[in-house]
Order: C-alpha cells, then sequence, then structure tokens
C-alpha cells in the first residue's frame, strides 16, 4: 500500500486532520533539508512535499522562487534530490511527495524518472503544469511504480471538480484561491460551497493549500476539510536563521504553531 494512504486515508477514515508541510530541497543545502526533513517528522507533520528547485516556477509566489533560487545556485539538481531522499528515506516512514514541474520528468525520462521515484521512497508527484486532462501522458508509469499524481482542484474548477475528483488518488491538492504560493491575512473563497462539492465525490482525503501560514488559519481551514498544506511559511521560518541551529529553532516554532491548529 501506498505510504500516502496507509497515513492520510487512515486518518480520514479516524476523522482526524492531516498537516502537510513543504520545503524546498537545497534551501540552504541539501543536509539541512535532510534535518528539516526529520524535524517534521519528530514534531508530527503528515505528510512532506519536497519542492526541486526550478529556474521557472510559475506557481509559485516570492518566497518560494527566492528558496528555488537559492538552492540551484547551490548546485541542487534532481539527482542530488534522488540521493538526498535515498539516503534519509531509511530513518523516516513518513510519506513524501515530491513538487516539480513536468519538464524534470520529461528531462529524465519518464520511465526512468518513475522509477528512481520508487527507489527512493517517493509515494507521489504534485505537478502543477500537468492538467488532469493531460495526466495520461504519465499513468503507465504511475501505475507501473505505484507513484500517484496528486491532483488539484481550485475554486475556479467548478465543473471539472467531478471528474477530477473521482480520478485522485492519495489525496487530492484543494487550492485556496487564485493566484500564485504565498502566505495571505484572509481569503475570499467560500470554503463551505468549494468543499460541500469536492466532499460529496472525493474519496480521497480532500487537503486545503495555498497562503496558509499560522495555526489560526490551519483549524479555520482545516475545518472544511481532511487537512492543511503550508508551504511559503515553513520555506520562510528556515530562510530566517543565519545558521542550522537558528534554523532548527524557527522551524520547529513554526510547526509547533502549525499543529496547534489541528
Amino acid at each position: 500500500m501506498n505510504r500516502i494512504d496507509e497515513r492520510l486515508g487512515e486518518m480520514k477514515k479516524r476523522g482526524e486532520k492531516a498537516l502537510i508541510t513543504f520545503l524546498t530541497a537545497g534551501d540552504p543545502n541539501l543536509e539541512f533539508t535532510k534535518k528539516a526533513i526529520k524535524i517534521m517528522e519528530d514534531e508530527g507533520v503528515d505528510l512532506i512535499e519536497i519542492g526541486v528547485p526550478f529556474s521557472d516556477p510559475s506557481a509559485d509566489g516570492p518566497t518560494i522562487q527566492a528558496a528555488d533560487m537559492r538552492a540551484l545556485e547551490q548546485g541542487t539538481d534532481i539527482f542530488k534530490v534522488f540521493d538526498m531522499v535515498s539516503e534519509i528515506r531509511a530513518d523516516i516512514s513518513i510519506p513524501l511527495v515530491f513538487l516539480l514541474y513536468y519538464n524534470v520528468i520529461v528531462q529524465y525520462g519518464a520511465d526512468a524518472f518513475f522509477k528512481r521515484c520508487a527507489e527512493a521512497g517517493i509515494d507521489g508527484l504534485v505537478i502543477p503544469d500537468l492538467p488532469f486532462e493531460e495526466s495520461g501522458e504519465i499513468k503507465e508509469f504511475t501505475e507501473k511504480y505505484g507513484v500517484y499524481q496528486i491532483n488539484l482542484v481550485s475554486p475556479t474548477s467548478r465543473d471539472r471538480i467531478e471528474k477530477i475528483a473521482k480520478g485522485s488518488k492519495g489525496f487530492l491538492y484543494c487550492v485556496s484561491s487564485l493566484g500564485v504560493t504565498g502566505e495571505k491575512s484572509s481569503f475570499n473563497t467560500n470554503f463551505e460551497e468549494f468543499f460541500a462539492v469536492i466532499n460529496k465525490y472525493s474519496a480521497v482525503p480532500a487537503c486545503v493549500g495555498f497562503g496558509i501560514s499560522n495555526g489560526k488559519q490551519v483549524r479555520e481551514l482545516a475545518a472544511y476539510c481532511d487537512g492543511a498544506i503550508v508551504g511559503s511559511a515553513v520555506v520562510k521560518a528556515i530562510a530566517s536563521g543565519e545558521s542550522d541551529p537558528e534554523r532548527e529553532k524557527a522551524l520547529r516554532e513554526k510547526l509547533r504553531d502549525l499543529k496547534s491548529g489541528i
């Protein structure tokens, strides 16, 4: 069974809310990324998204864009990220998901890429620039290697929500609002209406992301669905430290704040 089903699927059955966090691989370096992943598991995070740095991350706001640039300047690439995941996987049981852009898969070679995901212990992929309607391009590889493509829906998906929700595996990534990633002070989306449609059709956990930055917002938004996804606020916390001990302290403080909302 895929680790996402084991963790988030079982939590959904028990009515428990999930906390999913994101970090950029290689920011500030891959050794700290390994430390951060272990800290996230220790602090009770339920699934981790690992951002594969990309030169043109179109779905990401300035915080994650800057993290991508810092990671790329360190020479971080998909090969090194795979090696890092392989090294840490033996020490952690938490589900791991890559967030990456489709060109990375194309350049690597789809079959070889999914095979390496399975070998390294990656459980799923969030691919912002590969729409659900085009997911057939990788379907044979997701099925062959048991690595899920995590589908995204947004408030503008409307009549597509039923189709996307019914075709989802692992969990459904529900985008809170239009635009790119980044912390928000408030949300204009009618979440009651949005999730009424999603929960009608989705058999997998539905988790909301984009803009969530603190425990209060986690509590408010998770009330509508199965969990919350936090990216920019975590990346910002890591970037706030000048040394590893400072980064670790800031990361733990942010995670405990976020976890307080679950």
